[in-house]
């Protein structure tokens, strides 16, 4: 075994010699690693060191491991092995031992960290910190977040232009107005006598570096995070029993808003745009029909859409103006509508958790300046699933009925996963914070206990839990509400379906919430015996269902509907009207309503035109009558129209992470590389972790060496470089033959002697 002096044991010889379990959680903790599968170890450890491969493993760790791999990086494991008590003595009790041994220990499972008594780190860990390395544990302490806008307040440009150089581009920079004696007055010497600078490194040389907090404060982000252990964003507590109240509350009332989009839709489908998505004037239109307002109705929308619930496509029927596509509900929304409120719920919310789309962006404008449409592409984010989970999951990390606020849930996000600040700012956090209150997973901030089943949930076949721990948290469904004088009823609650139903044939709903407020006029009672109810059934269901006294105005007032509704019988001819009272009839037919109908008397009490049954109805409504449809045997029947409804779309726009196979897949591709590294082979290359290490540690010490390669045409030479760096796969050297700094492919070099005699 070819070994490099001074640089401990190579990381694909630490992994050969780890047990098979260890190397099936390194693939499970780590899915890149099996697209595709590694056929050897080696290529395994190469990969392994990659930098995507890198950056994907720290994309999920939490401030204190990525803080253990910045000291490392100090102590310069990246190059040399570093003794464990170093780092452990350089964090000291900023961090728990324990802490400290968890997360090296999952440092050490994913392969960034590798050794027993010395560590070693792969060299493109900085490559996986959100910050240069050495900001996260600074030698020098970084000033107190709240104290740096009064300084910055107080700058001079030239000192201003400096700092605003540093946060936009490389936060260290060489001058020699850091050097000790530079005159005070320089603008680099009262930056660092104010803190808003450091001297890289222990000595006052001529480097400088911009502290983290105050790049932060200037780019008016939250600041830190600074400790290494993690916030608690707890703000104030309550109940379980009340956060799943208020969650089940605002569940109840979004449903019935997800109802009125349905049944909008479907009486008016509105257009698609030709870049998809809806228009602005459509997005108005439905916000005055449905009087929801615009923020919300984009988030209805958006989760109504991934649920299939509406669709673009050709309606059935389709409107007679404008051009197809429109968007208008499914045929699934009508199984959505008969489906349990738990049921129903539990579509919506694991919808909107894994939903790839931010729909709080709605209304506001891109960096082309243009503004977000509802429904668009524009809205699209394979990040926005993953940022609801982690939100979840740091209510779910609190004690039951502990609430956050959006600034403390912000701050314990960017703990958990730094390198997703720029997405977790407060703005951001807000707008999650207040989505998830209005899909009824949190309520006052704590999160309820639907939603720790629902973040449990594996996929759409596991909802039973869910929905079952929904149905329990909901209010139970009233079979009364209150009659008022003034012929309105108030619902101190959500109905049974059947008896809400009943309510919305004879009444309109006037105010919606927690406490619904219907209102009963002529129209609605019209409404009701057009759908085929009678005087004495209405009268029946109010004084069945009535907590109150019914008004004896409301009796007068059915009675008095019903007494003019029907007179007139409409049928099909092509239609017929009938009549009891031949002057009523006589009437109807010589309004200027009836006159496009063509209207005929045939006999003193029926009269018959061409015009079709629905438009009849209307006509005669439109000149002051309340005509009412008939059967062929005479009895009266609702002809509306179910709605429109549009094809339920093949695919639905879904988020997939990319997850690693099941574990006995991954001991099949294990047992592979075990096989492949027992079987001998002639003429085999070195592994290239150690390539890699020989390469890196002739760079440090600035020596050449004789280099094995495999050219494009597969002509194998040997030659002299100097190593200058490693990045991407590719080494950079000075050829001497050539004379000229050349870049040689990593995959294609075989071996690596020293070429120093000595």
């Amino acid at each position: 075994m070819t070994k490099v002096a001074g640089a401990g044991v190579p990381l694909g010889v630490w992994l050969a010699d780890l047990p098979d379990e260890s190397l099936v959680r390194l693939l499970e903790s780590r899915p890149d690693l099996t697209q595709p599968p590694p056929g050897t170890i080696a290529a395994l450890a190469a990969r392994a060191q990659a930098r995507q491969s890198v950056k994907a493993a720290t994309d999920a760790l939490d401030f204190l491991h990525l803080a253990v791999l910045d000291t490392l990086l100090v102590l310069h494991a990246d190059t040399a092995p570093v003794p464990r008590d170093m780092l452990v003595e350089y964090i000291g009790d900023r961090a728990d031992s324990a802490q400290l041994k968890e997360s090296l220990d999952a440092l050490t499972e994913r392969a960034l960290v590798w050794g027993e008594d010395v560590l070693r780190v792969v060299a493109e860990t900085a490559a996986g910190l959100p910050w240069y390395p050495g900001q996260a544990l600074p030698d020098v302490p970084d000033l107190p977040a709240e104290q740096i806008p009064a300084l910055l307040e107080g700058l001079d440009e030239p000192s201003r232009e400096l700092l605003t150089r540093l946060v936009e581009g490389s936060p260290v920079g060489r001058t020699r107005d850091a050097l000790p004696g530079t005159p005070a007055d320089r603008p680099v010497q009262r930056l660092l006598a104010a803190g808003l600078l450091h001297h890289v490194g222990s000595d006052s040389g001529d480097t400088v570096i911009l502290p983290r907090v105050v790049a932060q404060v200037m780019r008016g982000d939250l600041p830190g995070p600074t400790g290494l252990r993690a916030p608690d964003p707890t703000r104030h507590t309550t109940t379980q029993a009340d956060a799943d109240s208020v969650a089940a509350g605002a569940a109840i009332d979004l449903l019935r808003e997800f109802d009125l989009l349905i049944q909008t839709l479907s009486s008016t489908p509105v257009p698609e745009l030709r870049s998809g998505g809806l228009g602005v004037r459509e997005v108005k239109k439905l916000t005055k029909l449905t009087g929801i307002d615009e923020q919300r109705l984009g988030l209805i929308l958006e989760v109504a859409a991934a649920a299939g619930l509406i669709a673009p496509g050709t309606p059935d029927p389709e409107p007679a103006d404008g051009n197809a596509p429109y968007w208008a509900p499914t045929v699934a929304a009508d199984r959505f509508i008969e489906i349990s409120t738990a049921a129903r719920w539990q579509l919506v919310a694991w919808t909107w958790l894994n939903l790839p789309a931010r729909p709080s962006l709605v209304g506001s404008r891109g960096p082309d300046g243009k503004p977000f449409g509802v429904l668009s592409d524009a809205l699209y984010s394979t990040a926005a699933p993953l940022d609801r989970r982690l939100l979840l999951t740091v209510l779910n990390d609190l004690p039951a009925g502990a609430g956050v606020d959006p600034e403390s849930a912000a701050q314990a996000m960017v703990w958990q996963r730094p390198r997703w600040a720029a997405r977790l700012q407060l703005d951001p956090v807000t707008n999650l914070l207040r989505e998830a209150h209005a899909v009824g997973l949190v309520g006052r901030g704590a999160i309820a206990g639907p939603a720790r089943l629902l973040l449990a949930q594996r996929g759409e076949d596991d909802a039973e839990p869910v929905i079952n721990a929904m149905a329990k948290v909901l209010p139970a469904p009233l079979d009364h509400f209150l009659l008022q004088a003034d012929l309105t009823v108030v619902v101190p609650g959500p109905l049974l379906r059947e008896l809400a139903e009943q309510l919305d044939a004879v009444a309109t709903v006037e105010s919606a919430g927690a406490a619904m407020v219907y209102r009963i006029s002529e129209p609605s009672i019209r409404r009701a015996l057009d759908a085929g109810h009678t005087a004495g059934g209405l009268h029946a269901f109010f004084e069945k269902h009535s907590k109150t006294p019914v008004p004896q105005g409301l009796t007068y007032l059915i009675d008095d509907v019903a007494r003019r509704h029907g007179q007139l019988r409409v049928g099909m001819a092509a239609s017929f009207v009938r009549c009891e009272d031949p002057a009523l009839l006589a009437q109807a037919v010589s309004t200027p309503a009836a006159e496009p109908l063509e209207l005929r008397i045939l006999a003193p009490t029926v009269a018959v035109s061409q015009a079709s049954i629905g438009d009849v109805l209307a006509a005669l409504r439109a000149g002051g009558f309340v005509p009412a449809a008939e059967d062929s045997t005479g009895a009266v029947v609702d002809i509306r129209a179910r709605g429109a409804r549009v094809p339920a779309p093949a695919r639905r726009r879904v988020f997939r992470p990319l997850t690693a196979p099941p574990p006995q897949t991954l001991g099949a591709i294990v047992a592979v590389m075990r096989s492949v590294a027992a079987a001998p082979r002639s003429g085999e290359r070195l592994d290239p972790a150690v390539l890699i290490a020989l390469l890196q540690q002739a760079a440090l010490e600035q020596t050449s060496v004789v280099m094995g390669y495999v050219d494009p045409a597969g002509v194998a030479t040997q030659r002299v470089v100097a190593p200058i760096n490693i990045r991407g796969g590719q080494l950079t050297a000075f050829d001497p033959a050539s004379g000229r700094v050349r870049e040689f492919a990593i995959h294609r070099v075989t071996s690596v002697v020293s070429a120093d005699p000595g």
